[in-house]
């Protein structure tokens, strides 16, 4: 597959390093643009915020990355975290970045294009603003943690929410916990 990574400046960024941890580089092609607040936000939450090897990084000033154009084939875009900024943004059409750019290419072209806000609570316009993207096609995502595989520490609640965004990127992770199924087997893998 080919995906987009995109970061703001909203708080979250260990969401984006849990992610970018469990994909596999080999098997998949993968894009990192972070907006200029969401390095300073990386450098704040976490102490030693590290891009795997494996990544085409770019800049969000930079509009000739091939994610930016219709006609580049390109399978998903996640932005983690997504600020109510620029979910705003996106929903309003603004392409005045890379990133924005990008977003509304995988809209106008009907591509998945997954955004985890962590921002609460919403005042009415990120609700109208949100509405509006999911019309238009968007998954929205909250980072919203779930707690029926018993996390035992910080890092495993993180992995709830990344493992639901990698199962929409269509990149599932062999350890996510996944409900138990009809002879009331569970995975509790971790």
């Amino acid at each position: 597959m080919k995906v987009v990574i995109a970061a703001t400046g909203a708080s979250g960024t260990i969401y984006l390093q849990r992610l970018l941890e469990q994909i596999n580089y080999a098997a998949h092609e993968i894009h990192l643009v972070m907006s200029t607040y969401a390095r300073h936000v990386a450098k704040q939450e976490v102490d030693d915020f590290k891009i795997p090897a494996g990544v085409s990084q770019h800049s969000d000033n930079d509009m000739n990355v091939p994610f930016v154009s219709g006609s580049a084939r390109f399978d998903a875009m996640v932005i983690v975290p997504c600020s109510m900024a620029t979910l705003g943004r996106i929903a309003s059409g603004s392409s005045d970045s890379a990133l924005l750019r990008a977003a509304d290419v995988f809209l106008k072209e009907r591509r998945k294009l997954i955004l985890v806000p962590r921002e609460t609570p919403w005042n009415l316009i990120h609700a109208r603003n949100v509405v509006t993207l999911l019309e238009a096609g968007a998954i929205v995502l909250p980072a919203i943690p779930s707690f029926y595989s018993r996390p035992n520490s910080v890092i495993a609640v993180v992995d709830t929410v990344v493992w639901r965004i990698l199962d929409q990127i269509g990149l599932p992770n062999p350890r996510t916990y996944r409900w138990p199924d009809k002879a009331g087997k569970t995975s509790r893998k971790r």
